[in-house]
């Protein structure tokens, strides 16, 4: 399973968009096995759910997220999980592990986005 955390740093991010970067972590077995850092190419509508997409993601993890995101991961397939924070790792092995639980946090707000989730 490949999981791309939005990050800021090494910590989740609060809004998916707005991330610094994106760690993909890749797990076997519930166990991660390797991880690289992908910078954010832009902020775009719709295009970083494609973005990922491309690169095999599996499952997004992030604090907040846009409707219109988390939409186009449905209609890809890939797990949204929202309401995330803290360490970026420990998040992707509670996702490995089955441990992981969303909140749904939708952002309504772009201009706003240090808002997401009230």
């Amino acid at each position: 399973m490949k999981i791309a955390v939005a990050c800021e740093g090494a910590n989740v991010a609060g809004h998916f968009g707005h991330c610094e970067n994106f760690t993909i972590f890749t797990t076997d077995n519930k166990k991660i096995v390797s991880s690289q850092v992908v910078p954010n190419p832009g902020h775009r509508p719709g295009f970083l759910p494609v973005f990922l997409h491309d690169l095999g993601i599996n499952v997004i993890i992030s604090g907040g997220m846009g409707g219109g995101a988390v939409e186009i991961f449905n209609e890809k397939g890939i797990t949204v999980m929202t309401g995330a924070a803290g360490n970026a790792q420990q998040a992707a092995q509670l996702m490995a592990e089955g441990r992981l639980e969303s909140t749904g946090s939708i952002c309504h707000e772009h201009q706003h986005h240090d808002d997401c989730g009230n």
